[in-house]
């Protein structure tokens, strides 16, 4: 009777029942198109590696331009972002951004392959370069105010933004490594006009990588109101200005971009006309600090899932600042002195491969799709903003202090916004906001919904990579 009682309490009881095994993780490996435009992406950032170091070197070279007309040139190509980048951000809201992209990069490949045939006709000057220049900044205008919108169509889940960042960061730093000893060689064997014609075909790429694209865009709704430009231009800025983390990114990352587009012309004019360093050389400083850019990409995603947000962008961000410090102190033998000028660039890049993955994701996890072509706008006006004044003033104090006296300034200036990094509202952060809920007109959210209390003091801006030794683009 108790084995039965037994027995039938046996039967009674619940049987186990497994749990199906969970579906394996969905990454952007599988995502096809993503992966088009991301390969599309990386070889256009080698080509334009060529650009960055071949337009100086020509106006150094062929035209023998002083300090000051090497940073009007890098003026030129960044300002069209001071005065069109809310414009065409706008419009980008309302059109389909494959189209704009595919127009802006046919543009830029007439452009550049423009430069040489001049050349080889003998009817190139530097007015005529400091032209194309402009126009293809304006070109690039275009392309960056639409790029960052769109990658959301191909990535549809904002727990991917943070792994879409950090591809397009190992994308960038790759080309960050690999280009300027590749643009140092291009330049020294084809003489720095004729080598522009490589970054001409990296747009070919990118256009054809575009065309593979087979995820369907939709096309922007009909607004629910007239829509009014300045109106347009108004709600994009109050956006950005009206949540503080949006808004310490901007600010912050314009002084970012101001000190490495202002370093990096700096560095190329004292290298080039106090150092002597040939163009060979000078590629091959830029290929070896980019290393640090690549292996910050490559860690960034697991430094931001291991760590509290503010406090890894605050370290990394610090790096990005202080790095200009060690240029003007390179002194003795030239090796040593080569040694100190890898030391800051890899530095300031370690810094820029880790903080770009940050400030894309946050940017990207804060803003619903219909206002995404305007944030990008109001970012992009601050950032190259940042970085065309970097470039201007870069070629004013060269001239005026000399190199190692205009890198000592620059430095000095860049290391003081350690201040703004440790008052920034981005140092209370724990983790990525909470997705934006779509929405056609912005309301700008509550500090509370994104920030940790403010007695964790660790903190940073943000700001879009702009770095002057890489992407035009």
């Amino acid at each position: 009777m108790r084995d039965q009682d037994s027995a039938s309490a046996t039967i009674r009881e619940p049987l186990p029942v497994p749990e199906p095994p969970a579906p394996p993780r969905q990454t952007l490996w599988q995502n096809q198109d993503f992966l088009r435009f991301w390969l599309g992406e990386t070889l256009s950032l080698l080509g334009t590696h060529v650009t960055t170091l071949a337009l100086p070197l020509t106006a150094i070279y062929a035209f023998d331009a002083t300090d000051e007309q090497v940073g009007l040139l890098r003026f030129v190509q960044l300002a069209p972002f001071l005065f069109l980048a809310l414009l065409f951000g706008v419009w980008v809201d309302r059109a389909r951004r494959r189209s704009v992209m595919l127009a802006a990069n046919l543009t830029r490949l007439v452009l550049l392959a423009l430069i040489p045939t001049l050349y080889w006709l003998d009817a190139l000057s530097l007015v005529p370069l400091l032209v194309i220049a402009c126009a293809i900044g304006v070109a690039t205008v275009l392309f960056d105010v639409s790029w960052m919108s769109y990658v959301p169509t191909l990535v549809k889940e904002p727990e991917h933004y943070v792994e879409a960042s950090s591809k397009m960061g190992v994308a960038s730093s790759t080309a960050d490594v690999a280009g300027p000893g590749i643009a140092g060689v291009l330049v020294s064997a084809m003489t720095a006009p004729v080598a522009l014609i490589v970054d001409a075909g990296s747009y070919l790429v990118s256009v054809v990588s575009l065309l593979l694209i087979r995820t369907k865009e939709p096309r922007p709704g009909p607004p629910e109101a007239e829509r009014h430009l300045l109106t347009e231009l108004r709600d994009g800025v109050r956006w950005v200005f009206g949540d503080p983390v949006l808004r310490a990114l901007a600010l912050v990352g314009a002084c970012a971009n101001f000190s490495l587009v202002g370093t990096w012309t700096m560095f190329l004019l004292y290298g080039t006309r106090d150092v002597g360093l040939g163009s060979e050389t000078l590629g091959a400083i830029f290929s070896a600090a980019s290393v640090g850019g690549l292996i910050g990409a490559l860690i960034a995603q697991r430094v931001i899932g291991r760590y509290r947000l503010g406090r890894v962008y605050f370290v990394f961000q610090t790096m990005l600042f202080t790095g200009p410090l060690l240029i003007p102190l390179a002194d003795g033998p030239r090796p040593l002195m080569v040694a100190m000028f890898v030391a800051s660039f890899f530095t300031t890049y370690f810094g820029l491969g880790v903080a770009g993955v940050i400030v894309v994701a946050v940017r990207q996890t804060s803003t619903p799709q219909a206002m995404m072509g305007r944030m990008t706008a109001c970012f992009r006006t601050l950032l190259f903003g940042g970085g065309s004044l970097g470039g201007l003033s870069a070629g004013l104090l060269s001239g005026a202090l000399g190199g190692r006296g205009a890198l000592t300034v620059g430095a000095i200036a860049s290391a003081s916004v350690l201040i703004a990094l440790l008052l920034s509202p981005v140092s209370r952060l724990a983790a990525l906001p909470e997705p934006a809920e779509p929405a056609a007109a912005p309301a700008p959210r509550a500090a509370d919904e994104t920030a940790e209390p403010a007695a964790d003091v660790a903190g940073n801006g943000g700001h879009e990579p702009v770095s002057g030794s890489r992407r035009s683009k």
